[in-house]
C-alpha cells in the first residue's frame, strides 16, 4: 500500500517497529536515566545515529518523503539491521538493494612503521580517512593511550578528541583542535558523501557528546591533502617534552602511500 505522498505504509511501520525493538545501550548511547514514555529509541536518537535531521526522519516515519539510497544505508546501520532486514527495508522503500562502494582498506607499509619507530623524541601517528589511527610510535602510545588495546574499528582520533578527557586535556586550545578535526571530517564527507562509516561516526559523536557539532561554525580548513601525504603539527600542552607532535595523514585515495 502506498500513501498519498508515495511512501509505503509498511515502510513506516517497519521503521517504528524496529526503533521500538532497540535499547539505547544496544546502539552505544549513554544511559541518562531519563523517563521514556515508550520502549525503544526516540526519533531524535535514530536521526542522530543516522546523521540526518530529526525533521527529515520524522517525515520518513510519517510517509511524507521517500528515502534515498544513501539514507537507507545510514538507516540500516543506525537500526542495526542484518542482511535480510536490510533487503526488506530496500524492498519496502522501492529501491534496489546494493552494497555501498567500498574504498580500499588503508594499510601502512613497513617503511613508514620503521620511520615511526625512529621518531623517538616525538609522539607520532599516521591518520587515514575519517582520521582513523592507522599506526603510531611508542611515544604516541605513552602520551595518548595504548592504541593496541582499542578495537581497530574504534581507533579514531576524532572520537578520542571528543570523548576522552585525558586526550582533550593534552591540547592547549582544544576548541581549535576540535574545529579543525570537524573541518577534516567535512572535507571527507564532501569527497565521499555516501560513506556509511563516516555517517556512523558523525551520528555516534552527535549523540554521545554535547560539544560535537558537524554543522557548527565554519573554521579555516586544514592544508589540502596532496596526492601523497600532508603533515600537520598541532600544539600539545602540559610539558616541554610533548610540545610538538608530528602527525602524518594519508591521502584520501592513497591507501598505501607510506
Amino acid at each position: 500500500m502506498r500513501t498519498a505522498s508515495g511512501g509505503s505504509s509498511e515502510f513506516k511501520d517497519f521503521l517504528r517497529a524496529r526503533r521500538a525493538q532497540l535499547t539505547p545501550q544496544e546502539v552505544g548511547l549513554p544511559d541518562t536515566g531519563s523517563f521514556r514514555r515508550v520502549e525503544g529509541l526516540r526519533r531524535e536518537e535514530v536521526a542522530q545515529l543516522a546523521a540526518i535531521s530529526v525533521d527529515y526522519y520524522t517525515r520518513l516515519e510519517r510517509g511524507r518523503v521517500e528515502a534515498s539510497a544513501s539514507v537507507l544505508v545510514t538507516l540500516a546501520r543506525a537500526l542495526r539491521l542484518d542482511d535480510d532486514q536490510q533487503a526488506y527495508l530496500y524492498e519496502l522503500a522501492g529501491k534496489t538493494a546494493s552494497r555501498p562502494r567500498r574504498r580500499p582498506v588503508q594499510r601502512v607499509r613497513p617503511a613508514m612503521r620503521r620511520l615511526l619507530d625512529q621518531l623517538t623524541e616525538s609522539p607520532a601517528m599516521v591518520l587515514g580517512r575519517r582520521m582513523d589511527i592507522l599506526a603510531w610510535n611508542a611515544s604516541a602510545a605513552a602520551l595518548f593511550a595504548d592504541f593496541a588495546h582499542i578495537p581497530a574499528n574504534r581507533r579514531n582520533y576524532v572520537r578520542l578528541l571528543f570523548t576522552d578527557p585525558a586526550v582533550r586535556a593534552l591540547h592547549i586550545d582544544w576548541k581549535e583542535a576540535a574545529r579543525t578535526s570537524v573541518a577534516s571530517l567535512r572535507m571527507e564527507a564532501a569527497h565521499d558523501p555516501h560513506d556509511p562509516d563516516l555517517a556512523a561516526l558523525v551520528g555516534e559523536l552527535s549523540v554521545q557528546t554535547t560539544t560535537f557539532a558537524p554543522g557548527g561554525p565554519r573554521t579555516r580548513s586544514p592544508a589540502p591533502v596532496t596526492a601523497r601525504s600532508t603533515t600537520a603539527t598541532p600544539s600539545w600542552a602540559n610539558s616541554p617534552s610533548t610540545a610538538t607532535c608530528g602527525t602524518a595523514r594519508t591521502a584520501a585515495d592513497s591507501a598505501s602511500w607510506c
